[in-house]
């Protein structure tokens, strides 16, 4: 064999094994991406009482009326520690040391009180949810969209991306 077919029959190796290395790592992220992957933490809002029943005095009872549950879907306790729960109005609850307990559900209360596995307190002397339009934002510790929960009316053409809560109870409860 000639030095110039040599050449160019290792040239044509070199080129066959490059365009399968290329395909085989082209097709690799297509069926990895065929499999199922498992998706971070499924924690909801699952309910809010943003209208305490009753007058509305500010007093602690009152306050704690007003709440909001989230609820975790896996079988996997989720460490809540650094999430927050906010408001239209960027009023903050920020989750210290809870762990929420597989299919579990926890409720957040407006006001004062001893936190417990099932109840926790924002521990305020003031309402947090508007009577008659608003949105909770849960977001992880990475300050990611968790999930939304919205109720009556928005302004600028309705609600951006969230899940709107129908009237239960008089139009004050909204679950999902």
């Amino acid at each position: 064999m000639s030095d110039s077919a040599s050449v160019t029959a290792r040239r044509l190796t070199a080129a066959a094994l490059a365009a399968g290395a290329l395909v085989s790592v082209v097709t690799l992220p297509a069926s990895a991406a065929d499999h199922a992957r498992p998706h971070g933490p499924k924690v909801k809002i699952s309910a809010l009482q943003y209208d305490s029943p009753g007058r509305e005095d500010r007093s602690n009872r009152s306050l704690n009326n007003e709440w909001v549950d989230l609820t975790n879907t896996t079988r996997d306790a989720v460490n809540l520690n650094g999430w927050t729960l906010k408001d239209d109005h960027g009023r903050t609850y920020t989750f210290h040391h809870y762990r929420l307990a597989p299919r579990a559900t926890v409720r957040v209360h407006s006001g004062e009180g001893r936190d417990t596995r099932k109840d926790l307190f924002q521990d305020r002397r003031n309402y947090v949810w508007d009577n008659d339009r608003g949105t909770a934002t849960l977001r992880n510790d990475h300050n990611r969209l968790v999930d939304d929960f919205s109720w009556g009316r928005h302004q600028g053409g309705g609600h951006q991306g969230g899940h709107q809560g129908g009237g239960h109870g008089g139009g004050h409860q909204a679950r999902r």
